[in-house]
């Protein structure tokens, strides 16, 4: 507190008391970063470099307490002083440095790869505000700045040191002979310096430290100071003002061509730091041993976001390395893997040419080359076969020129993986079915997962506390473990005490929900819980949908069997996403009316809770009954929250989709809530054209009534154009995601939910199955089958 925050305690606030608490477990963290460097120096192991644009690491106190084993001293000390670790905890910022579940599983994979001590080093960029904070005002989401940064961050470490410089803009020089693969010179355009500010990731139980490195944009001059001499201050410092910009802010809009820009920057930027850093890392280690490369060196692209790194690590190779590209091109491939998280086309990243060459001309060119290799390899094993061309190409001609950078990501890497096995299926036969015939050998399914240190031990103390009771604490680093909970569902004892550790959890989460929405709840209802981003395809719609049909049926005097329910909501649409917002809008609109009807008040409450992010989804996961995982089958890439809610004791109501699938497999169908069409039939219909949602809804009169009250706005009567805009989209324009089709068969499992819920000894057995069955979502099972199948990574572990 003195020497770091130059405060004495009793002159303190209780941010201070937090930062002097984190900084004194940094300390731990950075003599075991220490230790983990020399250990890797010596053994000169293959390393993995994780290159994500989002990384939602959530508060990292309690997880670092936990870690390094200190939170029973830190608590004991605390008391000691009279201060509440609890209080300290909660004045911690939460980095949204991510949009959903891609940002949380770079970070649950950067905990598991330090926990298994494999090494590796993830790389991001440090946004000065990230994923905007989100309140609600008269109903609608608006968007606030994300100030993560106010006061600091104490668990980064500024590395000024090891700043790299880049160019963005300017021109290609080629030699005079032409040669348009190798010796060419980038220069002139704008100067930027990436400095980097590490946040050290600690291994639970174990030594090992990962580093995550995230870049911010500088300017390599303050101000002009000739200028600023003369008076024109502001001119002065435009320089540092358009360099610091690319990294103020996460997910500029793509509505304009300024934001799309900047995006565009931002993942050049991203890439052309740490692929520097990777270089210079690999030259302090093996010097110019190119040809080692791959032996040193897994670069691990999380989405289509980086797949610039494959460009730039060939320019580097070329023009700096003076490599011949027959000889460049090999290590790139094998460097590289590339993980696809998206089944949606209007997700799988392409750039206007024009954009691409105006500000990386250099990159352009090496994409063209790239492509040039790629046609030819393609038309030796499909002559003729005009159309593989144009479908495999890197370049889509037809109208606006666009680079495709999932086409480059699959091209420019050894291993393309799906994140779920019907993902994986998907994305082979159907998205980009051309490259999985051309190369079978380089796609492969890896299934996600979470870390179970965030996502039970520090976010369900108590649940976890009574589990390590039951069958010790391996399950902590061996999730699989959880297997032997098994035999305990059956167990009454144990039952009552998980029904009464969920009890305390809903208990908990009411208090947030009275806090955040000044609304009281009902602990003994069934807590109905939606949390994700917020898209068309993911079906919040269907759960308002359902709420409406509740609310007809009680009103219409049928409500007497409805078992009480709480509807718990977290979501985030893009600031662009109008349908999105609308569906917010909504939903905030039935909690309006449903809250005020006194009739309702013993049956149905709606609460949805602003500016969901890792913290509130910490306090939220462990008071779930029923998990919502309903998107439209064959859309939803994996999903990990449901992996989360079920590891909680939640039971899944879900459709046959991402990793769904797999829970289900391993919980069994008994345990679970399944319904709607699958993938093949969803494709089937919209294939045959025969979907019409207009027959549906005249076979349904419940349905007909649900929608009739979203074209007459009854739910939002001062907002009824929204509502009936919501009407349009399923009766005018097609319903795309089968929000009717899928509304019964969503009712009706619903309804067994709820008769198993009035069953308190049925429920508690098939929760805790559901437990049981987690051990094989965690991500470190999941980042083992990267190392064995993708990195060739072994880890490097501690001395004894």
């Amino acid at each position: 507190m003195r020497y770091l925050r130059g405060l004495e305690l009793e002159e303190a606030a209780t941010v201070d008391h937090m930062a002097a608490l984190a900084l004194t477990v940094r300390e731990l963290l950075v003599d075991r970063a220490a230790t983990t460097a020399l250990r890797h120096r010596a053994a000169a192991p293959k390393t993995v470099y994780y290159l994500s644009m989002e990384y939602l690491l959530g508060r990292l106190l309690r997880n670092n307490l936990l870690a390094t084993g200190t939170l029973d001293t830190a608590q004991h000390a605390l008391a000691m002083l009279g201060l509440d670790l609890e209080a300290l905890l909660d004045e911690e910022s939460d980095p949204g440095l991510g949009n959903g579940g891609l940002g949380r599983l770079a970070a649950c994979f950067l905990d598991s790869l330090a926990t298994l001590d494999y090494p590796a080093v993830g790389y991001g960029l440090r946004y000065d505000y990230g994923i905007f904070r989100q309140v609600f005002r008269d109903g609608w989401q608006l968007e606030l700045p994300d100030r993560w940064l106010k006061g600091g961050h104490v668990w980064g470490v500024h590395r000024s040191d090891l700043a790299v410089e880049l160019a963005l803009g300017g021109r290609v020089d080629r030699p005079a002979s032409g040669t348009r693969d190798r010796a060419s010179t980038w220069s002139g355009g704008q100067s930027l310096l990436g400095v980097p500010h590490d946040v050290l990731v600690a291994g639970f139980a174990t030594e090992t430290v990962a580093i995550l490195r995230l870049w911010r944009a500088e300017a390599p001059d303050e101000f002009d100071f000739e200028v600023f001499s003369q008076g024109d201050f502001l001119r002065a410092v435009a320089a540092r003002e358009r360099a610091e910009a690319i990294t103020k802010v996460l997910y500029p809009s793509d509505a304009v061509e300024a934001g799309r820009e900047l995006r565009l920057t931002q993942e050049y930027f991203l890439v052309a730091c740490s692929v520097r850093d990777i270089v210079r890392r690999f030259r302090t280690a093996h010097g110019e041993a190119w040809s080692l490369f791959p032996d040193k060196v897994a670069v691990q692209l999380n989405d289509t976001h980086p797949a610039l790194a494959i460009a730039e690590l060939m320019r580097f190779f070329v023009d700096e390395a003076s490599l011949p590209w027959s000889e460049a091109w090999p290590l790139v491939v094998a460097s590289c893997g590339y993980t696809n998280h998206t089944l949606l086309p209007e997700a799988l990243e392409t750039w206007q040419v024009g954009l691409v060459e105006r500000l990386l001309p250099r990159h352009a060119e090496i994409i063209y080359e790239i492509n040039k290799h790629l046609l030819a390899e393609v038309a030796a094993l499909f002559p003729g076969d005009l159309g593989r061309l144009n479908r495999v190409s890197l370049v889509h001609e037809d109208g606006d020129r666009r680079f495709r950078m999932a086409h480059l990501a699959i091209a420019g890497s050894h291993r393309t993986n799906g994140v779920a096995k019907l993902h994986t299926y998907l994305l082979k036969t159907q998205v980009v079915r051309d490259f999985a015939e051309l190369w079978p050998e380089r796609f492969l399914a890896i299934t996600n997962g979470i870390t179970p240190r965030r996502w039970l031990l520090a976010c369900n103390p108590r649940l976890a506390a009574a589990i390590t009771r039951r069958i010790g604490d391996g399950w902590i680093r061996h999730l699989d473990h959880l297997e032997a909970l098994r035999p305990f569902a059956e167990d009454p004892d144990f039952q009552r005490e998980f029904l009464a550790i969920k009890e305390e959890n809903k208990r908990d989460l009411a208090r947030e929900i009275s806090r955040l929405c000044r609304l009281e709840v009902d602990t003994s209802s069934l807590f109905d819980v939606l949390v994700k981003r917020l898209h068309e395809y993911k079906r919040q719609l269907l759960q308002a949908m359902h709420i409406i049909s509740l609310v007809q049926r009680i009103r219409a005097g049928d409500g007497s069997g409805i078992t009480p329910r709480t509807f718990v909501f977290g979501a985030k649409a893009a600031p662009s996403y109008r349908m999105a917002k609308l569906i917010i809008r909504l939903i905030n609109g039935l909690a309006e009316t449903i809250n005020a009807d006194r009739s309702l008040a013993g049956t149905l409450r709606v609460a949805f809770l602003p500016d969901y992010r890792v913290t509130l989804a910490e306090r939220i996961i462990p008071a779930a009954d029923l998990s919502e995982q309903i998107s439209t089958a064959g859309k939803e890439a994996s999903g990990t929250g449901n992996m989360k809610l079920a590891l909680n004791g939640a039971l899944t109501i879900g459709t046959l989709d991402g990793a769904t699938i797999e829970i289900r497999d391993a919980v069994g169908a008994d345990n679970i809530f399944i319904f709607g069409h699958t993938a093949e039939e969803v494709e089937r219909l919209r294939a045959s054209g025969s979907y019409d949602p207009g027959r549906v809804a005249r076979e349904d009169d419940e349905l007909a009534g649900v929608l009739e009250a979203l074209r007459d706005g009854t739910f939002l009567p001062d907002d009824r154009a929204a509502s009936r805009e919501i009407w349009q989209s399923l009766m005018e324009r097609g319903d795309p995601y089968l929000h009717l089709a899928d509304f019964r068969p969503f009712l009706t499992a619903q309804a067994q939910a709820a008769a198993l819920f009035a069953d308190r000894s049925a429920w508690a057995t098939a929760a805790i199955r559901n437990i049981a069955a987690m051990g094989s979502f965690s991500s470190d099972r999941a980042v083992r089958e990267y190392a064995d199948l993708v990195w060739g990574l072994a880890p490097v572990p501690p001395q004894p």
